[in-house]
This record gives structure tokens, sequence and C-alpha cells, in this order.
């Protein structure tokens, strides 16, 4: 009665139930008025409130099942048949609600521009483009700036397609467990993915699934939903057949579209489909949700973000210092840039984003669909896994090896043993019969008809893996389907954790339809019902003897690890219990006490071949492995000894072997523990310490409720726990643990719903695989950003150097951002890709809240030890390749402030006369002077310099004659160089307007000097000049070398380029030491091709930027002699070396105990 039908004047007092689905219903209606109201802000045309409701009325549960089913053109027995489903699917469409407005491709590759590192990137190409709109000569500013703007480009572009594979691995992963149901067409009963669901489907709906379309209820077996998708409340509702309200949204004879069903079964007619269903309708509802940011990205975005601090505090502090010094403000911007772009690792968060999705898809070819990309590293960090044992330690294919009636205990005939049962056997037949009619399993129809020919055992089934052994057991001694026709059941009470038990009430077709109740469940719960016992005797008292023998055959067959079940009856009185009786499932008004004991059937679901060595690898990793099962203590126990969850004697086995007490046992020898569900209840924090203190713990008999309880209890103790679980009852668990897995094959849609990952073969093999994919991902990572910081020291301490020392810039912002987001990249995404260490698995778990991702240990090993030896290597080159060019070590300190190294200015006409070999000196420099000027200097070709063609082979020459560059004055200083060659200088008659200074290191010229100087007093003065500058020869040779600014540009440009090829050198030999964080290189060997690639791509990309014309001249490099390659060589072979010692010190620490060793672990094992 729907409540318009109340009688005025009359009021009735409501019932606890009904006041509660009053406020229920009340919610649900609030609920969507607010999803409606937050539609309509902001929208300037909707649909009124009043619109939209409109849209919710429904008819269908108004009118009768009959009325309702001839209007839909169905049967409620047979459903639609598979011709009208086609015609109605091709009408109507998919049953699947239209997928949310997503973000346009263009807006999310638009917002990669405005991200911290991109805004920095941008700034700072902006301030280039400044500066050399300041000073057009600064064209080293306009390169810079251009570079800078391509690396955001790239950068954007390449980690936008990073997200976009990510993203669509992850949709694609949620295609592979489509929703399936139950449903009758053309009188079958076969099982359709959810999507092809029509109007008129007849469905079969039961405890665990989500309810696949807007259904109204046909028949009803004590259906309870969450319709928190809808009203936001997880409290169970009860369900009707009848209409209580005109209502939709309010009556109790619908179910919708996305609620879950927690409790009971029922049958429904499909009403409404996809978009059309209330859930489809009701504005906002599927809308796509905001996806959270994952721990592990927190973890790194607070890195970067302390990255990012630093080294805007030292660009900002050195660009102060500059300013103090009176460098050109353009210039410390420029500078200060370059500190910048050489701390912050631009290339990170993409390797980070291509590490998580490759993990993802390892995962899914494990059988682990991964729906939340942290749930990977987290699952690495597992300290305990709390793991049910039917199908996710067993094979979940149960086979009934013994049966027990008449008090006698016989085999079936299997693999391994012939059958001792008698089928005649009268008792035999009541068990039959009872396991046979109370059961929901069916033969997939759709199956057998694909495959007739498949064997019993073979077919698929319909229904849990207890009911579908029974009923293939029962299929081979006679037809199910047809005792089940003969024997209608009339109600049914499903099996649920809390009862342990089904009851069905069935008419007895050989009794004239006498109506039966038939039980069957856990034979503890089973027994404690009954008073009598089936025997051939007839049916006798059910007293301690004959229990006794039930028990001790629930004892033998449960130490071999066997599931048992009881079965029991009982005959109803027709007279008080007629045929057309209205049985009530709510309010029990039938017997479920003082039943028949009838008999025993024990299946047996053997453990997965994998699962013993998956459970040894987890306790050598440190990982403590949890048995939470319903099954009784015997059996899980015999259990968790078959796969290794158990390999030490209890207390109970200890007292038993020694004729003792329980409570007198030495329980600080034993590992080993037992715990009944029954004393959950009664256990304090201090037993829980003591019971989770063990290393081998098995929870027996438990609920779903008690379930929660042991996770809270681990967690209380600081372990990081996964949990599996099938069951909708074990959705609270499966949120509360760390990491929920869900069963994908026996696992209910509600379980599905509540993990973070699900085992597509149940397997818990697979558990372990993401064990050590979560710790491969956190180990790569850190691999990745050590390689990446590795280079973060020779790239910052040039412009130290630079700042405080004054010596020529050693690496130029460009040539930084090639080594980060060029050579590097590759390289550093490669060790995504490498293999797990073989001790992977043998090391403890970590403690996330101490074993950061980037750790004190990781910083020094990067910065301090491998950082330093990598710049030492790139100054080194520096120098040689300016040793080469005169500049040695000495003179370049404060070089550039009193030089001005090629300064880009043309009106600082400036020279550069360097002395080698002076250990205090200072370059010398002079004016430029005018052709009259010069030649008074040079009016012949003098001994001792070489004359050379006009064209000198500069690059830059159009530059040169643009600037209309004469040749230099310059001094002779004595006694500077004994060993030729030297720089040579050319002068043709004092005819100066097309000469050029040209330098060779392989010219043999030189001077021998007498005199101290040429200075402009000796201007004219032929004689001096001629008499003391000869061709040198012998031991007191000499040598000068004259640059201008082009050359000293040149050879500036030159050391640069050996300063970047000798860090790409040294980090090939970081990238080798990488791959590892403990075992030797040679054990880990070379097998990630896609890192090998990485060194040839280091290479080749160097080589390119040096040598390719176009490529050099915009990069600011230059073609090295192969000679500068070398000297890096020795350093990155010295990285390699220092690193093995290191990694085999630590591998002596813990193998023999080592101190050295022990240290070496603690303060840099990273």
């Amino acid at each position: 009665m729907g409540r318009d039908d109340i009688t005025p004047g009359q009021p009735r007092r409501l019932s606890h139930n009904e006041l509660e689905m009053a406020r229920q219903y009340s919610e649900t209606s609030a609920r969507i008025s607010e999803i409606i109201e937050r539609r309509n802000a902001g929208k300037k045309e909707t649909k009124g409130q009043d619109d939209l409701k409109k849209e919710l009325e429904m008819w269908e549960h108004k009118v009768s099942v009959s009325e309702l089913c001839s209007k839909l053109h169905t049967d409620p027995e047979k459903g639609i048949s598979e011709a009208e489903a086609k015609i109605r699917l091709e009408r109507d469409g998919p049953n699947m609600l239209s997928p949310p407005k997503v973000t346009p491709w263009y807006v999310k590759l638009l917002w990669q521009f405005l991200n911290f590192f991109a805004l920095l990137l941008q700034v700072a190409s902006i301030l280039c483009f400044v500066g050399y709109g300041l000073d057009r000569e600064a064209v080293d500013n306009l390169y810079l700036g251009i570079v800078l703007y391509c690396v955001v480009v790239i950068t954007a572009i390449f980690t936008f397609l990073q997200e976009f594979k990510s993203e669509k691995t992850m949709e694609k992963f949620k295609n592979f467990l489509p929703p399936k149901s139950v449903c009758r067409r053309g009188g079958k009963i076969i099982e359709v993915d959810a999507s092809t669901l029509v109007v008129g489907d007849i469905i079969d709906v039961k405890l665990g699934d989500k309810i696949p379309a807007d259904i109204r209820l046909v028949s009803n077996q004590k259906l309870k939903v969450d319709n928190s998708p809808l009203t936001g409340e997880s409290e169970p509702i009860g369900r009707t057949v009848d209409c209580t309200d005109d209502n939709p949204l309010e009556t109790k004879n619908l179910a919708f579209f996305g609620t879950l069903a927690v409790d009971g079964t029922c049958t429904g007619v499909v009403v409404n489909t996809g978009d059309d269903t209330v859930f489809g309708r009701i504005a906002g509802l599927a809308a796509g949700s905001v996806s959270e940011v994952t721990t592990l990205q927190v973890d790194i975005h607070h890195f970067v973000i302390i990255i990012s601090s630093v080294a805007i505090f030292l660009g900002v502090l050195f660009f102060i210092i500059g300013l103090i010094k009176g460098t050109p403000v353009i210039t410390n911007v420029v500078f200060c840039i370059g500190i910048i772009v050489a701390n912050v690792p631009e290339g990170l968060l993409a390797t980070v984003t291509v590490s998580l999705t490759l993990s993802a898809k390892r995962m899914a070819k494990k059988q682990v669909l991964v729906k939340k990309l942290e749930a990977v590293e987290t699952l690495g960090s597992t300290t305990c896994i709390c793991s049910d044992k039917t199908g996710t330690l067993t094979q979940n294919r149960m086979t009934i090896v013994h049966v027990a009636y008449d008090k006698q205990l016989h085999t079936t005939k299997t693999a391994a043993t012939e059958a001792t049962l008698d089928l005649e056997d009268p008792c035999f037949k009541e068990l039959f019969f009872i396991g046979a009619c109370c059961g929901k399993a069916v033969f997939d129809a759709k199956d057998m008809e694909e495959f007739p020919d498949k064997s019993i055992d073979e077919r698929k089934v319909n229904g849990d893996a207890s009911e579908a052994g029974i009923l293939k057991f029962s299929e081979k001694i006679r037809s199910v389907s047809e005792m089940r026709n003969r024997n209608k059941q009339v109600c049914t009470i499903p099996f649920n954790s809390a009862n342990k038990f089904m009851i069905t009430i069935n008419k007895v077709a050989d009794q004239g339809e006498r109506l039966r109740i038939l039980m069957k469940g856990a034979p503890e719960r089973v027994m404690d019902r009954c008073t009598t016992i089936l025997t051939k005797d007839g049916i006798l008292p059910f007293d301690d003897a004959a229990k006794s023998v039930i028990n001790e055959q629930l004892a033998f067959m449960m130490e071999r690890g066997e599931r048992c079940l009881g079965f029991a009856r009982l005959d109803l009185d027709p007279s008080e219990y007629p045929v057309n009786f209205a049985f009530d499932t709510e309010e029990i008004n039938f017997p479920m006490n003082g039943l028949t004991f009838v008999g025993l059937m024990a299946l047996l679901d053997p453990p997965r071949e994998a699962v013993p060595d998956a459970v040894a690898t987890c306790q050598t990793a440190g990982v403590k492995v949890i048995m939470v099962t319903g099954d009784h203590p015997a059996t899980a126990k015999s259990i968790a000894k078959q796969v290794n969850i158990i390999q030490s004697p209890t207390a109970e086995d200890v007292a038993k072997e020694r004729g003792i007490p329980v409570d007198e046992v030495d329980r600080s020898d034993i590992h080993a523990i037992v715990v009944p569900g029954s004393q959950i209840k009664d256990l304090e924090q201090d037993d829980w310490d003591r019971i989770l203190a063990h290393d081998q713990i098995v929870f027996a008999r438990t609920s779903p409720q008690q379930k929660l309880i042991i996770v809270e209890n681990n967690q209380r103790l600081g372990n990081i726990v996964a949990v599996t679980g099938d069951g909708v009852n074990d959705s609270p668990a499966l949120k509360k643990a760390n990491i929920g897995i869900a069963m994908g094959i026996s696992g209910s849609d509600v379980s599905k719903e509540a993990a973070d990952m699900i085992l597509l073969d149940d397997n818990f093999a697979s558990i372990v695989n993401g064990v050590e994919e979560g710790r491969l991902i956190f180990d790569n990572l850190k691999k990745s950003i050590a390689y990446t910081l590795t280079s973060n020291i020779p790239e910052i301490t040039p412009f130290l150097a630079f700042i405080i020392v004054q010596i020529p810039l050693p690496l130029t912002t460009v040539l930084i951002l090639c080594i980060d987001l060029g050579t590097d990249l590759l390289p550093a995404i490669s060790l995504a890709y490498e293999n797990p260490e073989s001790d992977i698995m043998r090391r403890p778990p970590r403690d996330s809240r101490v074993d950061r991702l980037v750790n004190r240990r990781l910083i020094s090993f990067s910065y301090f030890q491998i950082g330093v030896i990598q710049a030492l290597a790139g100054f080194y080159c520096y120098l040689v390749v300016l040793g080469d060019f005169g500049l040695t070590a000495s003179i370049l300190p404060f070089l550039d402030e009193d030089a001005y190294i090629a300064s880009p200015k043309s009106e600082d006409k400036r020279f550069m006369i360097v002395e080698r070999k002076r250990q205090f000196g200072k370059a010398e420099s002079g004016l430029w002077f005018d052709e009259d000027e010069f030649s008074r200097f040079f009016k012949e070709e003098v001994d001792g310099f070489e004359k050379q063609s006009e064209d000198n082979g500069l690059e830059f020459k159009d530059l040169i004659e643009n600037e209309d560059q004469r040749a230099n004055m310059f001094k002779i200083i004595g006694n500077v160089r004994k060993t030729p060659p030297c720089l040579a200088f050319t002068c043709q008659n004092g005819a100066v307007s097309n000469d050029f200074s040209c330098f060779s290191a392989s010219s043999p010229g030189g001077v021998t000097v007498t005199i101290d100087a040429l200075t402009n007093e000796d201007r004219g003065n032929e004689d001096l000049f001629n008499d003391n500058v000869e061709e040198g020869e012998g031991d007191g040779q000499g040598c000068f070398d004259v640059y201008t600014k082009n050359q000293q540009s040149e050879g500036l440009k030159t050391a640069q380029t050996a300063f970047f090829v000798c860090i790409v050198i040294v980090q090939m030999g970081g990238l080798l030491v990488c791959k590892t964080r403990l075992l030797s290189f040679f054990k880990q060997g070379m097998k990630n091709w896609i890192l090998n690639l990485g060194l040839l791509t280091e290479v080749a990309l160097c080589a390119l930027l040096c040598y390719v014309p176009f490529i050099n001249t915009a990069f600011q490099t230059r073609s090295l002699r192969f000679v500068h390659w070398l000297p890096a060589i020795p350093f990155s072979v010295f990285i390699f070396c220092y690193d093995e010692l290191r990694k085999f010190g630590i591998r002596l620490g813990d193998d023999k105990g080592n101190k050295f060793g022990i240290w070496l672990r603690d303060n840099t094992y990273w």
C-alpha cells in the first residue's frame, strides 16, 4: 500500500524498518535534488528541476508483473528470444552510459605549457630575447632563447603523449573485465555481457552483483541493495515484489542500475537500460571524477619543489653577486637562468609517467589489473598479505572426494581413488537429493550450446565453487535440472557469511508435492539445528555418540584440507504448511530447528601449483602471509601447511606430541598459530600483539567483519597490509587495507569496486608478482633519479667557477639543456625498463615513512660522489683543450675580467697575449692600432713568423669582415714556453685590410726572445725588432700566442664542447653504475636493450651536436679532434670501478658482517 492510500484520521505506527526506509528514500530524493541543483548552477540554459523530475517518472512499478511483462512482450519464466534481443539492442543501443565529457586533447596539451617547469623556462626564454633586443651583438642570448622555448615545446609534447598513452592504457584495462549478467533468453539460462541487456530481459541477481540495469522485481529472496551510488548512504535497504510508493525513487519493487546487491537474491525484468536508467538520467552522476594525485607523485613533486627552490635560490644569489661585481645585468640574468636550468631535472616527470605506465602494462601481462597506478608501488612496500584460501591459494575447482551417510565415510570416484559409496543406498539417495535440489548453481546454457561435447567436469557453471562441485557430482548420477523441475523450490534463504548455511523449501514430487525443508552449510551450524540423524535403521536421536562419530569423520577429512558441508532435512506437516503456504524469509514463519541430519560431503580444492613457492618467496622478502578463511580450522591448517604458510608445529601440535596441556607449552619457540574466528571477539590488544608476533598465522571460520578487525590490528602495528577478497562483505576490509585486491573470476562486482587491484586469474602467485613489480618500480625510479641528478654538479660548478673565480665560462646553458633533455633523457627513461636485481625479493620491505624515494644517501651518491668526479672530469677536459690553444690553467683565474675573453663587443678593441708556463701571471692587453700604426712594427716579413694565405679558415669569417677587424698589436714575453708548437702570426707587409691572425696548434713557428717586451716606445725601432726576433731553435726557444676576439671565442667554444662531451662520456659510466643499487654490474648484465640503445644514442647525439655544421652553429659547439674525446674516458672508468668496489664492500658487510661494509651500507646504500 502506497503512502497516499493511508486513510486520514487513522494513523498507523510504523515499524523500525519502515522508518529506516523512509529516511533512506528521503535521502535519495534529497540527493537527486542536490545533484540537479549542482548541475543547473552555472548554466545559462538548462531544463528546470521540475522538468528533470518529470523525466524520472516511471510506470513500470505500478502495474502487476503479468501486465508489465505483457506490455514489454516478455515471459517472466523464459524471457525474450535471442532474435528479439538483437532487434531491441539495435533499436535501443547498448546498455551503457554515454561517456562523460572529457577535456579535449588540445586543452590538455596547452596545460602542459602552464606547469611550473614550463613557466620557468618560458620566463627564461623571454629574458633571453629581451637581452638580445638590448644588445643585438649578443647573439648567444638569441640562440639560448630559441633553444629554451624549443625545450618547452618538446617537453610539453612528450609529457602530453606519455600521459595520453597512460590514460589509454588505463581505459583499456577497464574493459578487461566487462560486467556479466545471468539472464533467461528463450527459456535458457545464459551469461551475457551486461552491455547487451535489453528492455524485457529477465535477469537473476545474486549477492555481490552490481545491478546491471533498472529492473522491476519479479521474485525476491531477501534482496537488500546498497544505494550509495545514488544516495551516498551504504545502509542496506530491503526490496519487495509489490509496489510501495508511486514515486519510482521510493518504491521497494525497483532496483536501479549501478546499485549493489549486498544480501539475498532476486529475479527481475529489465525496464530501462543505458542513458534511460535513473542513473543515466540524473544529471552529473555519470560525470567523470577528478583523478587523485598518487602518493608517489606527491613524493616526487615534493622532491622537485625542493630542488627547484634550491635552484632559484642559487640563481638569485649569484645574480646578486654578479651585480655587486659589476657584471652587466643581462649577462647576470643569462647566468642566473643557467644555474636554474642546471639544477632542475626537466625530464624527470616524463620519466615517472613512463615508469608508472610501463609497470601497469607489465602487471597486466602478469594477470594483475591495476585500477590505481600508485597501488603498484604501495604493493612493493607491503609487509603483510591477508589472503583468502579458496580460489586464491587453491585452484577453486571443488571436487567431491568424500561423502558420509549412515555414519559411514565413503570415497568418490576421482583420478586418484575409486568409489566406495553405494548409489542405491537409501541414505545416500537422501543425501544426493538435498545436494541436487538445495542449490542455485546451473550449467551455463550458452556454453553448453557452443560446446556440446564438453565433459561434465569441464562445463561452465553459473554459481560459486562449492555449489559447482556439488552440481557436477550430482549431474554424473542424474540430471539435476530434471530433479529441480520435479521438486520445485518455493522458498529460499541464500547462503551468507553470517548464517553460513542455505535453506530451500521444495515440493517433493514423490510425496505428493509435500513440502520439505532442505539445509546445507557449515557442518557445526547444521548439526546445531538437528535433533535426529538418518541411518539405515531409520531416524534416530542425534545424541553425543552420533555426534562424536560425525566429528571424527570431519576431523579426518579436514586434516586433509577438505572443505566439509553438512546436509539436513525436515518434512513439513501438510496440515500446517499446505502447498500454497506463504513463507516469509524476513519474519521467519517456518521451523529452522529440529531437523534430521542426513550426512556430509567433502570437497577438495587443491592448492595452486605456484603458490607454495610464491609464499616462500614472500617470506624471504620479509612479507608475512596470513591466511584468513571461512573454512574450519582443521581444513585451513592443512591447506596452510601445503602452501608453506605454516611450516612449524603449533602449540596444539606440540601439546599433542608431548601429551601435555596446551597451556604448559613454552610459547617462545612457537612460530605458528591457528586462530578460530569464535575467539576474535574476546581478544584484547595484548592478545592481538601476541598473535600477530607469530611468523605463521591462520585465521579460520572468520566473518568479513572479523577480517576488517584483523586488518586494523595489523595496521596498528605499523604494517602495510594487502588484503584479498571476493565477497560483497569483504569490501570494508578491502577499503581499509593499504592495498585491496579483488578476485577477477570469483570476485563479486562489489569487491571489485572497492579494490585497488584485481587478480585476473585469482592466483596468489600474481600478488607476489605484484610485490616484485612494486619494488621494481621503486628501484627503477630511484635509479633514474640518481642518474639524472649526477649531472647536476658538473652542470652547476662551471657557473660557480665563472662567477667566483671568473674563468671563461666552461659550459653554456644551451649545452646544459642538451644534456638534460637530449643525451640524458633516453638513458634516464631506459632505467624504467631495467630488470629486477636478483636480490629484490630477498630484501625486507621498505619502510615508506623512512626510506623515501630521494634520501640523503642518494643525494650524497649523485652529488658528492659521482657528481664531483664528473665535475672534475669536465674541468680537466676543458683545461686540456684550452691548454692546447695556449691558455694554461695558471692564467685562467680572473682572465675573463682582465682580458675580456670572447667579449662580444667590437668597441672593446681588446686583444690578448698569453704567457705560457708562467706561475703567477695575468694576460697582457693592449689597444687596437690602425693600419698606419700597425705598419710601424711590421714593414716587412719577419723571420720566425710563417706567412699564410689570406683565408685563415676561421669560422664566422663573414662576421669578422663585417666588423672590419684589424690584426692585433701584441707584446712578447720572454722565456714562456720551451716546447713548440706555437701559434703563428701572419702579416703581409703592413697591408692589413684583409689580414687576419691565424693560429694552428700544429704550426712549428717559434721565436727566441732576448728582450723583456716590446712596448709603444719601441714603435719604429726596426733595428731593435729585427735584431732580437729570430726563428727559435734549441732549448732556449720560447713561444708566444696572439689572440684576436674571434680566436678567443673559437678556443673557448671548443673547450666548452669538450666539457659537454666529457659529461656525456662520464654519464655513460654513471648510467652503468645506476643499473644496480647493490649487485655487481657483471651479475646484472646488459640485457636491457633500451638502455643499450640509450648508450648509443648518447654518443650519436653528442657527435651530431659537434660535427654537423648547421647544428654546431646553432648550439655554439665546435668540431673536436678525436684526441680531445679521450681525457674523459679514464674518469668514466674510474666511476665504474669506484662504484663496483663500493657495492662489493656493502655486500661484504651483508654476507660476512664486515664493519666497513656495514658502514658503507648505512651511509652510501641509496
